[in-house]
């Protein structure tokens, strides 16, 4: 029998999406396997999450979101990033020792691999796994112009940050083969590294439940699911949908769902964009954070759009719908075309990246050219006509079978288990972490300082402006301190409070 696991997880923020479904599903495939599994968070908000990290399925820690927020005035992510996931570690590890108490036999870090240098410090015999979604400096917006060169010279020194924390994993899986060619592309340090894949899988066990069912009578559903982000290109859907031959397009309902966050700016700002695209387009539409009665969409809409769907909701949408359009470009892997064909729905995806391995043309739906928007309206007509449901039911069929023989829960937790083997044999691991550069350390250095006396500074500031007493305080420094002496003093005894 297999010796038993203590694996702890770090993830920067599980919320909804793709990457953090596929670590609801790590932990819980793993932990089904009888390894003892804990997730740490810098942010876990009840109200978005997945069911397995709310429910007691899993046990979720949210650490380190006190001192850095996610960005500063809407920018500088990737070093928030960076900052919260290091305030995390030093607060598990070297403030409350809730790392010690757990006794971690392995760490599974995914997403940002900042830390994996500092946890190997700390704990030398305990091996890294880093499972990578995609580069991040691929993932980050280029701009335009002078901007795209500023961008460009800020993400230097991230970048080199990620090639060299990246390789100091003892072990690196991937989540798609496309994925893996373009980490070894943009990583050099990770170019003769051996970078298993382990495919993101879908809860085949609901299979049986899903019955096809129509929410709107008389209206066929083309669906699309994705995060509210403008590299998700969801408005080819919106534009493909629009050069319908109008006939068709009055008996069907354009439906765009996915994850929302008010928080995230960029989310807003695409919701705001695909309506002005409808708008523009002279196509009908309407917006609800949730949908408890189908009924309430008027029949005149053509496009809904329908914020941070419940997993429920998601699953009663993929059951009354004829397509799911996938319309990311390049995307990594894409969870959501295997959610679609597990309910028997064809897909129509892009045909490039994550796709290609799991979308099969002409069997389980279309791979079509995101630069040709003519293709995709061909494919949704074709859909939409009444007189081919035996091709669409074999599709669906097909589909379902591909799901459960190649991505389920069970094949990718046993994948996961094996490699977590591998990072416990020390003739695998490297026998110490990448050289880091001198100029790189000097730039972390000088970042890190500036960084932390900005922050105190500001919160210094908050102090001074919220607390009268403290205002007051250094108001009456008369007395006999000075201004700078009552503030330090005044400024402790707040501190203690707050403590």
């Amino acid at each position: 029998m297999a010796q038993k696991k203590s694996i702890v997880f770090f993830h920067p923020d599980l919320g909804i999406g793709g990457a953090e479904r596929l670590v609801i599903d790590a932990a819980v495939g793993l932990q089904a396997r009888g390894h003892k599994v804990t997730i740490f968070t810098s942010h876990c908000d009840p109200g978005h999450c997945f069911e397995e990290a709310r429910d007691g399925t899993l046990d979720v820690r949210v650490r380190g979101n006190s001192l850095v927020p996610p960005t500063i005035f809407g920018r500088f992510a990737i070093l928030c990033a960076i900052l919260r996931q290091l305030h995390l570690v030093c607060i598990v590890a070297l403030w409350n020792y809730e790392l010690d108490h757990l006794r971690p036999t392995h760490f599974f870090v995914d997403q940002l691999s900042a830390a994996v240098p500092l946890l190997r410090f700390l704990y030398t015999d305990v091996g890294i796994l880093f499972y990578c979604h995609f580069p991040d400096q691929l993932l980050a917006q280029k701009g335009e112009g002078a901007i795209a060169i500023l961008k460009k010279a800020y993400r230097i020194p991230f970048n080199a940050i990620e090639s060299w924390s990246t390789a100091s994993s003892h072990g690196i899986v991937v989540n798609s083969k496309f994925t893996g060619g373009m980490v070894k592309r943009v990583l050099s340090k990770l170019s003769r590294r051996d970078l298993k894949v382990v495919y993101p899988c879908v809860d085949i066990s609901t299979a049986s439940q899903l019955q096809r069912k129509a929410m709107w009578s008389g209206r066929k559903v083309i669906l699309s699911i994705n995060r509210f982000e403008k590299k998700k290109d969801v408005a080819l859907a919106v534009k493909a949908f629009a050069k319908l031959d109008s006939s068709i397009r009055k008996s069907a309902l354009l439906v765009i769902a996915g994850g929302y966050d008010s928080r995230v700016p960029e989310n807003v700002n695409t919701h705001r964009e695909l309506e002005q695209l409808a708008d523009s387009l002279k196509l009908s539409h309407e917006t609800h954070k949730s949908l408890p009665d189908p009924s309430v969409v008027s029949d005149k809409t053509s496009v809904l759009f329908l914020l941070s769907v419940p997993d429920v909701l998601k699953q009663t949408l993929l059951a009354s719908a004829e397509l799911l359009v996938y319309t990311p470009q390049n995307e990594h892997f894409g969870i959501v075309p295997l959610e679609a064909m597990l309910a028997q729905v064809p897909v129509l995806a892009a045909n490039e990246g994550g796709p290609l391995e799991t979308v099969v043309e002409g069997e389980t739906g279309w791979l079509r050219d995101i630069r040709k928007p003519d293709e995709w309206t061909a494919v949704m007509s074709r859909v939409l006509s009444p007189s081919n449901p035996a091709e669409l039911r074999s599709m669906g069929e097909n589909g379902r079978k591909r799901v459960q023989a190649e991505f389920s829960k069970e094949q990718m937790a046993l994948r996961l288990d094996q490699s977590l083997d591998e990072v416990s044999n020390p003739h695998t691991k490297p026998q110490k972490p990448p050289m880091i550069p001198g100029w790189l350390w000097m730039v972390v250095i000088v970042s890190g300082v500036a960084v932390s006396l900005a922050l105190l500074s500001t919160w210094l500031l908050f102090f001074l402006l919220e607390n009268k007493t403290m205002l007051s305080s250094v108001r009456a420094h008369s007395a006999g301190r000075t201004i700078t002496e009552e503030i330090i003093s005044t400024t402790t005894q707040v501190v203690r409070n707050e403590l």
